[in-house]
């Protein structure tokens, strides 16, 4: 969630740190802050409420000299957005400065110890209770700063991404991890550091992503040293970063949302890249290659995820089903972890993640492996902690996501569960062969249906204007649509602000209906399906009470045109793989009716990209 970069080098630091924390403005943030070694050895330490750009007019005309310097947009846990609880903390003899991403859950009996030995505090974080714990152990026995770090963190109990950095050692960065990401990234005679690899792109290639109770030590000019908590050493694996800075611009739209919905046709064939053989007609996947005794032999399929994984897991539940005829169950992370589940040796969990960092799906992890069960992981992130948990998996390729509400990498995660479900299918022998080359044939067509479908972009702008009054919305669908009136909601919620809830449309009798009037729109996810005729009488009884109707149809519709306010086409696909194209026109309602109410669609309030708290 908070945004931690790193700099030390020849470089002046603080342009590449404020850049850097531009690039980290997706995961949500109250507020920034940076701290600098000057030329002359000053720490200097400038922080706002607001944006980047408010800590920028802060720190105009300060002292901004430095090729060291430590930086953090803060999304707040303990403690009010403020510019007092605002990273980086300092110690209270002003020699040390952290920032810090995570939670530390025994802060207060640790403040309560520091407080009983003369210390103060001036912020509510947990965040200035371990700037203080390193301090006070580190002037206790007169420790260098990384046994004092190793120390502390050893009466740490929670999760940490941190970077520390001393007065007295202009030249050295401190930074660790426990159960939050953080990356070094390698250049000549530098580092950078950073809670995920967007803001070094545009400097180096080379990354090492630190696990668990590592801690990473950074000298300008000297090589790489990462120890663990008792100073063992630790090999590290040098990793080739997979994006370009390209990826990272808007390209001329006007947000990031906007150009992650238009690339959607691309990052789905990228995601089919080396899987989908359209001339043959087959599908293959390294991870059902390696391990294909244990994903066919499976008893049960478990699916964890969060917000919008946790929609894509309810279309894989129905995919693996159909295809493979195994149970499937779909759990929310956040449950699943505390309920002390019924897990056994003959399950394979499937865990869902676009950052690969998301705590309460990490967490699920764990525990599964605990019990015995098989892990696949589908992430979007390479080297990301959920990546690099599980026993296997497949990674969506749809390229980084910036804009907070999800959109590429929801289509990029139905895609791989997909694959994954048909492929399964078949080698368990219960996909014929004509079903299964249809199949294939249906996603190779997807790329082009979706860029038909964006073609209405202008139409679903302009009626998207009737809809800014609106205070709720229900979203309607049956089958494989179902989930997709689900993630067409939370889309609607995350951006515009407005209150919408998805159902079965079978399930609006049951309670729903009584909310239909003339004020309420209602999303309806029309398509041909085996249940159209069953769809079609559930919108005859919101317009018998006056609602307003948005229809998403199958081109060539004419029943249920006669009956809605609003009609968007969707070109015929497969049942199957319906939700990779309907649920583009819902992300451009979501996107225009937020845009005309004047919301920041990109970072919308209280929401973060990557959930890396509980």
């Amino acid at each position: 969630m908070c945004g931690i970069v790193g700099y030390i080098g020849n470089r002046h630091a603080y342009p590449i740190l404020i850049e850097g924390l531009r690039r980290l403005e997706y995961r949500g943030y109250d507020s920034a802050g940076v701290a600098l070694m000057s030329d002359s050895c000053h720490l200097n330490i400038y922080k706002s409420l607001g944006k980047v750009a408010d800590l920028e007019r802060v720190a105009e005309k300060q002292d901004v000299t430095g090729r060291m310097g430590i930086a953090h947009t803060r999304w707040a846990t303990h403690g009010e957005p403020s510019t007092v609880n605002a990273h980086p903390h300092c110690s209270s003899d002003g020699n040390l400065a952290l920032v810090h991403n995570g939670i530390i859950e025994n802060y207060a009996a640790l403040k309560e110890k520091l407080a009983a030995k003369g210390y103060t505090f001036k912020s509510s974080t947990d965040t200035e209770v371990l700037v203080q714990l390193i301090s006070y152990i580190q002037n206790q026995g007169n420790l260098d700063l990384l046994t004092a770090v190793q120390l502390a963190l050893r009466e740490v109990v929670g999760a940490y991404a941190i970077a520390v950095i001393d007065r007295r050692c202009p030249d050295e960065i401190i930074a660790a991890r426990k159960s939050s990401p953080l990356v070094v990234g390698i250049g000549k005679d530098e580092f950078f550091l950073a809670s995920d690899a967007t803001p070094m792109v545009a400097y180096t290639n080379k990354a090492v992503y630190l696990e668990d109770g590592e801690i990473a030590v950074l000298h300008a000019g000297m090589p790489l040293r990462i120890v663990n908590l008792n100073n063992v050493e630790c090999s590290h694996e040098v990793q080739i970063i997979a994006m370009n800075i390209g990826q990272l611009e808007k390209n001329g739209f006007p947000h990031f949302m906007l150009k992650e919905i238009y690339d959607q046709p691309g990052c789905i064939s990228d995601c089919m890249g080396g899987r989908v053989n359209p001339d043959a007609g087959t599908v293959t996947l390294s991870a059902v290659s390696n391990f294909k005794e244990r994903l066919a032999g499976a008893h049960r399929f478990i699916i964890v995820g969060c917000g919008t994984s946790w929609h894509a897991g309810l279309i894989g539940k129905q995919l693996i089903e159909s295809f493979c005829r195994v149970p499937v169950e779909v759990e929310y992370a956040s449950e699943f972890r505390y309920r002390n589940p019924v897990i056994s040796s003959d399950d394979v969990v499937i865990a869902i993640s676009q950052s690969g960092e998301t705590a309460d799906t990490l967490a699920a992890v764990e525990l599964a492996k605990e019990k015995g069960a098989f892990i696949y992981g589908i992430c979007n992130v390479v080297g990301s902690s959920i990546a690099r948990a599980t026993d296997t998996g497949s990674y969506i390729h749809v390229g980084p996501e910036i804009g907070v509400a999800s959109t590429k990498a929801f289509t990029g995660q139905v895609m791989v569960l997909a694959l994954l479900a048909l492929l399964l299918g078949k080698e368990k022998g219960i996909v014929s062969e004509e079903e299964y080359h249809q199949t294939v044939a249906g996603l190779v067509e997807i790329p082009g249906k979706m860029r038909e479908v964006l073609k209405q972009d202008s139409l679903i702008a302009d009626f998207s204007k009737m809809f800014t009054y609106a205070r709720n919305f229900i979203y309607l669908g049956r089958g494989y649509a179902f989930p997709v009136a689900l993630e067409g909601a939370l889309k609607l919620k995350e951006i515009s602000y407005i209150h919408a809830e998805g159902y079965p449309a079978a399930e609006m009798k049951h309670g729903p209906i009584a909310l239909v009037d003339a004020e309420m729109p209602v999303v309806v996810i029309a398509a041909q399906s085996a249940l159209y005729d069953k769809v079609l009488s559930n919108i005859q009884e919101i317009k018998a009470r006056k609602g307003r109707v948005i229809a998403v149809v199958t081109r060539g519709d004419t029943e249920i045109k006669k009956l809605a306010d609003y009609c968007i086409e969707l070109p015929d696909t497969l049942e199957c793989l319906l939700p990779l194209v309907a649920s583009i026109p819902l992300q451009l309602l979501a996107y225009h009716i937020a845009v005309y109410r004047g919301m920041d669609v990109d970072q919308p309030r209280n929401l973060a990209k990557s959930v890396t708290v509980e």
